[in-house]
């Protein structure tokens, strides 16, 4: 930990610092996924589709970015190398062989889905730490993975 005159107890930072790398390694592979759907996706809607995945990435950095600087911010290090995401992340697997916009769109499905659910945990553990800066980051992120979610699933009604 670097020294800081952050006035959160240093276990808390610590371990906050901790639950906070091990979201970002899955916000960065979100983040990857989602760029991997909006350089394959192939169909009748490629256009809309492509877009639309680029600008859900656009949002995951900004996911990205928030965790990452709130992790330096307690006093700790970010750690977002391809070698520290690809052991950390616990995302599901990401489907290299898709290029259906259908099939892009029910995999980021679940791919959202597991973000947001990851992000409804992380504010409890963060609540239940004492950190409410913390916890108020990952409502926020989570509000905002619930609505994509949103967005994504109504792609697939009809």
């Amino acid at each position: 930990m670097h020294p800081t005159k952050n006035d959160l107890p240093e276990h808390v930072r610590f371990a906050m610092v901790e639950l906070l790398n091990s979201q970002l390694a899955v916000a960065i592979d979100l983040a990857l996924q989602t760029k991997q759907a909006h350089w394959n996706v192939k169909g009748p809607h490629f256009m809309q589709l492509h877009l639309f995945f680029d600008g859900l990435r656009d949002l995951v950095d900004g996911f990205v970015d928030d965790i990452a600087e709130r992790a330096v911010a307690l006093g700790g290090t970010a750690y977002g190398t391809t070698q520290y995401v690809a052991k950390a992340t616990t995302l599901p697997e990401y489907s290299t062989s898709i290029t259906s916009g259908k099939d892009h769109l029910q995999a980021l499905v679940t791919a959202f889905a597991y973000f947001g659910k990851a992000a409804r945990a992380a504010i409890e553990t963060a609540d239940e730490a004492g950190d409410a800066d913390t916890a108020d980051l990952f409502t926020g992120i989570s509000r905002e993975t619930d609505k994509q979610l949103w967005f994504l699933e109504s792609h697939l009604i009809g």
